[in-house]
């Protein structure tokens, strides 16, 4: 099935579009190739929130939080590799 496309105009401040054609060029694709990514990332974003938003609303935060805690209650007690390891400042 071929892919059909369609041209959008937006109208945007000079600043923005300046750190757009900065950051495109830096990326090394054109404006249209970084607006097609940004656009597809932020939306996949809004939906995915939009989701669990809705997913989460009819649970109870507080048996959510018991049910995950059981799952990691079983998992094994090991030794973290050091390459795995959170510097000590973060504690």
């Amino acid at each position: 099935m071929a892919s059909s496309t369609n041209t959008l105009t937006i109208r945007v401040p000079s600043v923005l579009k300046k750190r757009i054609e900065k950051v495109s060029a830096l990326q090394g694709v054109s404006i249209n190739q970084f607006a097609l990514y940004a656009f597809t990332k932020e939306i996949a974003e809004l939906e995915k929130q939009s989701y669990f938003d809705g997913f989460l609303s009819n649970i109870d935060k507080k048996q959510l939080l018991r049910a995950v805690d059981e799952i990691l209650a079983e998992v094994p007690e090991g030794t973290v590799p050091e390459w795995d390891r959170l510097p000590d400042t973060c504690s």
